[in-house]
């Protein structure tokens, strides 16, 4: 059911998605034809991504060898802070023996291993000003550890602190990276902790937070990043203001080859200083130069031998119209002479007939050389051309034991063309097919279509060797050049025949195989001035193409079953002989 005027038809997700893919294949399209055209693109693209490559990998070195650096430095200061707080600690934590003397439980001790935790957490925590916190733990009275700050006893981590303990009697330095909280609103920072364990019985732990490097480290890598991008596109500018500098130059040559092309042979280039560009347009105006002077020679040449053709064939006429006179005169009067001089009177009158085919060929193509050749258009059907090329064939035909076999449709093949000049075309096509057909049937089809009409002429004779199927149409060529012309051809009539075609927007084209004959197929548009896009008709004949699909496709099946018949025919002989000799 129709929408309703003025509503959009919704669109399902398939025709969406298919949407979509058609428009991202012809924006790739687009893409793909802008990247091939255009060197510059490619040279700024290519710099661009190996810049950004470079840039890459030494803003990772160097970020790396800055972080290194700076975590190396803290830790060091960590370390040499921490090794002088734990001697500190120490002296504290140990009490003197005056006040140690009466270990027993009932006993009062001087001072507390409590105070004396308290008293070094103080002291260490005045010497840090702040800038890092220190944890006491005392294992032999659970309970009396102290901390600087609002540090979180839980930042230690346990593994941390069993490797501690376990480090002996001598302070040694045990260093963890891990993640450092707080009581309160302090937001959690990574830093480094250090341990120590102190007269074998107090853990001292120094918490140093890395804040201030990891911001610092942080703008040092935003600068890294706002470099490398300002050094990429530095580069790139480079890269396009350099490519610039050399396409330029290379894109006007193109320009001014394309111009030359197309005859506008006063265009030069513009030479600007002595480097390469420079001798490069020196060099292309010298070859331009060069090239209109042969230009001007060659068309002086052709002018004057097609001038020099048009004039001798013209000038021949009068004297030939005398000779034709007398040749006739003589033919006619052929029966008062002597079989010698009768004889003699035939072959004048056909050489004159010859040399007067071959004088009008060359006016012809003289006139096609000066393009003055014209159409007299007319709607005509094709099969009443087709039925007077094949009649005034018939009596070359009969000499020649050759039969016609007319393949055309029942219906009108109408078209509008010179039919002069297409009856020349076809018998032409005839006469070839009749000298080379070896007295074989000749075959013509006609077909046509909506846009175009084609005739086909097929004979069974010697064919065409690969690669001479266009050369058949130059002027005065001979597949075998010492074979004789059996019917007085001048060797213009297929050149005067695909420049008839030529004129009328068509086509003339040859197929042709050793021992299965040739086929000539000239196609024209049924419209004058329609560009012609097809043909009705194959080229190559239909036979030929199944025989060869049938030799590809059936031949490889049908051989190992030959084989085997044959196999067992020559066993059920041998058989035979076998069976015959035991009778005898």
């Amino acid at each position: 059911m129709p929408a309703p005027p003025g509503r959009r038809r919704r669109r399902t997700p398939g025709q969406i998605a298919r949407g979509v893919r058609r428009r991202a294949r012809r924006l790739g399209g687009r893409l793909r034809r802008v990247w091939r055209r255009s060197l510059q693109l490619r040279v700024v693209t290519s710099t661009l991504v190996l810049s950004m490559a470079v840039v890459i990998v030494l803003g990772v070195f160097l970020m790396q060898s800055i972080i290194a650096s700076v975590l190396q430095a803290s830790d060091l200061a960590a370390h040499e802070e921490s090794r002088a707080n734990i001697a500190t600690a120490s002296g504290i934590l140990t009490p003197p023996p005056s006040e140690v003397a009466d270990t027993s439980p009932d006993a009062g001790s001087a001072i507390s291993s409590g105070d004396l935790v308290g008293e070094a957490a103080q002291a260490l925590a005045d010497r840090s000003g702040g800038r890092y916190d220190v944890v006491i733990f005392n294992d032999a009275a659970v309970g009396e550890g102290r901390a600087s700050g609002t540090i979180d006893y839980r930042s230690i981590p346990a593994a941390m602190r069993v490797k501690v303990r376990a480090s002996g009697e001598y302070p040694t330095l045990t260093r963890q990276y891990a993640t450092l909280r707080y009581l309160g609103s302090r937001q959690a920072e990574n830093g480094i902790i250090i341990g120590a364990r102190v007269n074998g019985t107090y853990e001292i732990y120094h918490l140093f937070p890395l804040g201030e490097e990891e911001t610092t480290l942080f703008w040092v890598q935003r600068m890294l990043i706002a470099a490398g991008a300002v050094l990429v596109l530095l580069l790139a500018g480079v890269a396009s203001l350099v490519t610039r500098q050399v396409v330029t130059p290379v894109r006007l040559a193109r320009q001014a080859a394309e111009r030359l092309a197309a005859g506008r042979l006063e265009e030069r280039l513009k030479a600007r200083g002595e480097d390469d560009l420079a001798r490069l347009a020196t060099s292309f105006n010298e070859m331009a130069s060069n090239l209109a002077v042969k230009i001007h020679q060659l068309e002086e040449l052709s002018q004057v031998q097609r001038q020099f053709v048009s004039d001798v064939s013209h000038e021949l006429r009068t004297p030939l119209t005398t000779v034709r006179m007398a040749a006739d005169l003589l033919y006619e009067s052929r029966d008062d002479f002597d079989p010698m001089a009768a004889r003699s009177a035939e072959l004048m009158q056909n050489q004159l007939e010859r040399f007067e085919s071959m004088l009008a060929d060359l006016l012809e193509i003289s006139r096609y050389d000066a393009g003055a050749a014209t159409l007299d258009l007319e709607s005509v059907d094709m099969r009443a051309v087709v039925l007077r090329a094949v009649g005034d064939s018939e009596a070359l035909a009969e000499r020649q034991a050759t039969r016609f076999e007319l393949r055309l449709p029942s219906e009108p093949c109408m078209a509008e063309i010179d039919s002069r000049r297409v009856e020349r075309i076809l018998r032409n096509l005839l006469f070839n097919a009749i000298e080379h057909g070896e007295g074989r049937d000749v075959v013509v089809t006609l077909a046509a279509d909506r846009d175009a009409v084609a005739v086909a002429v097929r004979d069974h004779g010697v064919g065409l060797k690969p690669g001479t199927e266009s050369l058949v149409f130059d002027r005065f060529w001979r597949a075998d050049p010492s074979r004789a012309r059996t019917i007085g051809g001048t060797g213009l009539g297929l050149a005067i025949s695909r420049e008839d075609a030529i004129l009328h927007g068509g086509w003339l084209q040859a197929w042709g195989s050793p021992g299965e004959g040739s086929q000539f197929r000239l196609s024209l548009p049924r419209l004058a001035g329609a560009p012609l896009k097809g043909s009705p008709l194959p080229l190559v004949p239909p036979e030929v193409e199944m025989r060869r699909t049938w030799r590809g496709h059936v031949t490889p099946v049908l051989t190992p079953a030959v084989s085997a018949v044959a196999e067992g025919v020559v066993r059920i002989r041998e058989g035979v002989e076998e069976a015959g000799a035991d009778a005898g």
